[in-house]
C-alpha cells in the first residue's frame, strides 16, 4: 500500500492509507504511532505507540509498503514487529 502525507500539528510526518482507514505518524518528540480514525469529524485515536529509536518510522513505512491496505487500522497491529510492543 502507499501512504498519503498530510499536515498534522504535533507531527513531523503524518500519513494515512489511501482510503483513510489507518494512519502512521512520527511526533515531534520522536514517538511513532499507528492510529485509527475516530468518530466522524473527530480526531485520530492511537492504537500503538513506541519510541522511534526501537523501530524507526521509516522502517514502518517500508514494511507497510509491502502490505495491502487493511480493512481497518487494527488489522495492521499483527504485522508490526516485536520492537513496537509495549
Amino acid at each position: 500500500m502507499y501512504l498519503v502525507t498530510i499536515a498534522r500539528q504535533g507531527y513531523v510526518q503524518f500519513a494515512t492509507t489511501p482510503h483513510g482507514r489507518a494512519a502512521v505518524g512520527l511526533t515531534e518528540g520522536g514517538v511513532v504511532r499507528v492510529l485509527a480514525p475516530g468518530e466522524p469529524g473527530g480526531d485520530w485515536r492511537t492504537l500503538r505507540e513506541w519510541d522511534g529509536k526501537r523501530f524507526a518510522h521509516t522502517d514502518l513505512v517500508v514494511l507497510l509498503g509491502r502490505l495491502p491496505e487493511p480493512g481497518r487500522a487494527e488489522d495492521l497491529l499483527a504485522s508490526l514487529p516485536a520492537e513496537t510492543a509495549a
